[in-house]
């Protein structure tokens, strides 16, 4: 089969693109830039969703202030123009995948930058959860100190259902930690909020960095 590898640009503006392999890494085919919309969405390292109607999902990183999101229903050949998520982004690295049940897991951090700033602080680190890739709801928070930062998270699921996180600490330190999906908790995020956290303004310790 082609494995996808989704890829993105920053050297001209922010664009995402594909990229295929038939070969297992022998041959490379380079895909067209995908659309950034009629909001002219600034997206960058995308993670992939599989959904059980055989489309593909990239949902990831911009300067927009949300998440992104684009689908493709012919194995990621072509893709849909890039649109946003009801779902605040910092402009910081998420990571996502599908799960073994079909729902799909998200790691990232729940900050709307403030004002109309792009970019906000990289703490608190949460877990989201979701059956469509587009409505999620909350179901864990990693790390939650004005201390920041916590960021470019890495996720897996192993043969035996546990999930694996890896992200920078503070920039001193990779942390793991594993997780048993089966035992999430979980509840409704409404209108981009965290549960528990409406009103909230989040600040942080230590400047951010790229």
């Amino acid at each position: 089969g082609t494995l996808l590898l989704p890829s993105s640009t920053e050297g001209n503006g922010w664009h995402l693109r594909m990229e295929s392999t038939p070969d297992f890494g022998k041959t490379w085919v380079m895909g067209d830039t995908i659309s950034r919309g009629k909001q002219k969405v600034n997206a960058i390292q995308p993670s992939i969703l599989f959904h059980k109607d055989g489309s593909i999902q990239a949902i990831g990183r911009t300067r927009n202030r949300a998440l992104f999101s684009t689908f493709s229903k012919d194995n990621g050949k072509t893709w849909s123009d890039v649109e946003l998520l009801d779902m605040p982004n910092n402009n910081s690295g998420t990571d996502a995948v599908t799960l073994k049940n079909g729902k799909h897991l998200l790691v990232y951090n729940h900050v709307l930058p403030p004002g109309d700033l792009a970019k906000g602080p990289r703490t608190p680190l949460n877990v989201s959860i979701s059956d469509d890739g587009i409505h999620w709801n909350a179901a864990l928070v990693l790390e939650d100190s004005k201390i920041s930062q916590y960021s470019y998270p890495s996720m897996i699921q192993s043969s035996d259902g546990m999930v694996h996180i890896v992200y920078t600490w503070r920039r001193e330190k990779l942390k793991y930690v594993k997780i048993d999906p089966s035992k999430l908790k979980v509840l409704p995020i409404k209108n981009g909020v965290w549960p528990g956290e409406e009103g909230k303004v989040v600040t942080a310790v230590k400047a951010e960095e790229e």
